[in-house]
């Protein structure tokens, strides 16, 4: 990991190394193909945030967060989050992962959110670790039978890291 390692729009000149992009074979079951999050990120424009995550000038992952989405349709819960993680295959491990988590928060944070969401399945090779890792808490909730995450960016005294 260099430290060019940024996140960028997705662009006409990145846009085949992006989705070039495939995780482990046996992670495939747990996300869904870039493609799939590119047209998803088309017809949710308003709050779809989709870059890459570029380290010098190689593509090496994708990741969308949703930003400012009414939670159920609840006009009054609004939450921002991630929505997809991709990292490549043969860059796995080496701390792209949470870089992206780390400044999809950080971009949660310049909007003036204080939680953000993630949702995981729960199978075999899960990344539910690898998010309880880095802070998220489960919430109770499930969205599409996948429990619920969150990361409290402004701690609350009044909130338990269960509260969503």
């Amino acid at each position: 990991m260099s430290s060019s390692l940024r996140l960028v729009p997705v662009t006409p000149a990145n846009f085949d190394a992006v989705c070039a992009v495939r995780v482990h074979p046996d992670q495939e079951h747990l996300v869904s193909p870039v493609m799939k999050s590119l047209a998803e990120a088309y017809v949710h424009g308003d709050t779809a945030w989709p870059r890459a995550i570029v380290d010098g000038d190689e593509v090496v992952g994708f990741v969308m967060a949703f930003m400012d989405y009414p939670w159920a349709k609840d006009p009054q819960d609004i939450r921002s989050g991630l929505w997809r993680l991709n990292i490549a295959a043969d860059r796995q491990g080496r701390g792209y992962g949470r870089f992206a988590v780390e400044a999809v928060t950080e971009e949660i944070r310049r909007r003036g959110g204080r939680r953000v969401y993630v949702t995981w399945k729960p199978a075999e090779n899960s990344p539910e670790p690898f998010y309880l890792g880095l802070g998220f808490h489960r919430t109770g909730e499930f969205s599409d039978d996948e429990p619920v995450g969150v990361l409290h960016l402004d701690p609350t005294p009044n909130l338990s890291p269960d509260t969503p």
